[in-house]
């Protein structure tokens, strides 16, 4: 019984990995695609990733986080010997689909995920949430408290309300000058 229609032909699958074997899977799978002779049938390997910055002990960090913990996407043609290849890679437990039956990633949702890998401008990781009550750490009002009214992740802002004088003022900081 073959795997797959093989006019379906090459596309991107997504495959289940044990969560935080991502990048070890893409390595075991790239040498064995070597070692077994299947460059003809599997192509690239990918474990999507995005820039993103957070802070750490008070410091703006850049790191690259996983768009799909437990995911990795293979660009392939199935056949019962690729299947098998890839099926069989320590830490893989199958592919995304119905039974054994791999399905392709749509072109739409590979080119969404291809935007977002591809966004050299790192998006904020914030914890904080709208409405959450803050301590400005940072600038000229140190030590005011605030209420948040706006969260721009993309640019990794918070517009805080702060009582100057008896009056509500919108005050935009950075992520990182503020405490929860």
């Amino acid at each position: 019984m073959s795997k797959q229609d093989p006019s379906i032909g090459r596309n991107w699958f997504a495959i289940h990995t044990y969560s935080g074997y991502e990048d070890s899977v893409k390595k075991a799978l790239e040498q064995r695609i070597e070692s077994m002779g299947m460059q003809e049938y599997i192509f690239e390997i990918l474990v999507p990733k995005q820039k993103v910055v957070s802070v750490k002990a008070g410091k703006k960090v850049v790191e690259e986080k996983k768009l799909f913990p437990g995911y990795v996407l293979v660009d392939m043609i199935v056949t019962d010997a690729s299947w098998y290849v890839v099926r069989n890679t320590p830490n893989v437990t199958g592919f995304v689909g119905s039974g054994n039956t791999p399905v392709p990633v749509m072109p739409e949702e590979f080119g969404i995920i291809q935007r977002h890998m591809g966004d050299d401008e790192p998006s904020a990781d914030i914890k904080l949430k709208v409405n959450d009550l803050v301590v400005i750490k940072d600038g000229p009002f140190t030590n005011y408290e605030g209420t948040i009214s706006e969260i721009n992740n993309a640019k990794g802002k918070v517009v805080v309300m702060v009582s100057i004088f008896d009056r509500e003022t919108k005050v935009e900081l950075d992520f990182d000058q503020v405490i929860p």
